[in-house]
């Protein structure tokens, strides 16, 4: 017997949190499509449970000890909200992405982050097809420091971007996203 939709949702989650391809294979349709993964490494656009490894990859690159504890579950026939936060430690580089080129990179600072989001998941048969976020990203960058800029924040964003660590934080966070896509299409999952 299938999983239902809250047991899909927390599935989901469950996937960023830990990079399982099994349960990726479980949990995610070959046809899924992440709506935000714009922001993302170009991995995490990849269709199906390979883009939802590399999005989880990118997460755990800069954040240790991710978790998203699940506040509340509401589902209709094809579709679950899920709202809850998202937490853990800065302790890698935070890299977003523009068009699959870096657009900002914030140091690590050590820090802890935890704010509320909230995620639409369109269902069919058994399965995540699609996914949307409405996140505080504003929140989640004030608790780094970001927004608004702390000087020592900004002087080290600065420093990185000049001096190409930026660029290079950006290349190595979008290989470990490719690499976490590759090894789901070409491990034993991939069939499935």
């Amino acid at each position: 017997m299938g999983m239902d939709a809250a047991e899909l949702a927390h599935g989901l989650f469950r996937i960023l949190e830990t990079g399982d391809p099994a349960l990726a294979a479980d949990v995610v349709a070959a046809d899924f499509h992440n709506r935000d993964s714009v922001v993302s490494p170009p991995a995490c656009a990849i269709p199906g449970p390979a883009g939802v490894l590399a999005s989880g990859a990118w997460m755990r690159s800069a954040f240790s000890d991710l978790h998203f504890p699940v506040l509340g579950v509401a589902r209709n026939e094809g579709q679950v909200w899920v709202r809850l936060r998202m937490k853990g430690r800065h302790t890698g580089p935070f890299v977003r992405f523009r068009d699959g080129a870096l657009d900002q990179a914030v140091p690590p600072t050590g820090r802890e982050i935890d704010f509320e989001q909230i995620h639409v998941l369109d269902l069919r048969d058994g399965k995540v097809i699609r996914h949307e976020a409405v996140r505080d990203d504003i929140t989640m960058l004030g608790q780094l420091g970001v927004f608004p800029p702390a000087p020592a924040t900004a002087v080290r964003m600065l420093s990185w971007r000049l001096t190409g660590r930026a660029t290079r934080a950006a290349g190595h966070v979008a290989k470990q996203a490719a690499d976490a896509a590759a090894l789901f299409h070409n491990g034993p999952l991939e069939n499935r």
